[in-house]
């Protein structure tokens, strides 16, 4: 995916979501990254390398990735499960709108009411 597709799509996907805060994202010619902040100090790593057909995204809470679905050349693509985050679990093609929606279940289910952060240790690891 080239790297202006990929921003127009996330830009869309991210349009109207409660659970985000900002955006901070770098360009480059072929590739772009950055972190999506969410409420509560939870923020999305994503990445994006058109020369490679790379993509990335991790789901960082309080210092560690919690959840990530990423494709590469290597492995093609794969998740790192919610709860089990160190796994690498193959995974159909995902498009971008899947990907936003996965990451704001796990969001709703770490977060109480009023948005704030519970204790994810002993959420299930199904999700993927």
């Amino acid at each position: 995916m080239d790297v202006a597709r990929f921003l127009r799509e996330l830009f869309s996907c991210l349009a109207g979501k409660d659970f985000v805060k900002d955006c901070h994202l770098e360009v480059a010619v072929f590739l772009m990254k950055g972190k999506i902040e969410l409420k509560d100090d939870g923020f999305l790593k994503v990445y994006c390398n058109e020369r490679t057909g790379t993509l990335a995204f991790a789901l960082i809470n309080k210092e560690k990735r919690i959840w990530g679905i990423d494709k590469d050349n290597l492995r093609g693509w794969h998740c790192h499960p919610f709860g089990e985050p160190e796994s690498h679990q193959p995974v159909e093609e995902q498009d971008l709108e899947v990907i936003i929606n996965q990451v704001e279940t796990i969001w709703r289910q770490i977060t109480g009411p009023g948005g704030q952060l519970k204790n994810h240790r002993n959420q299930p690891a199904h999700l993927s």
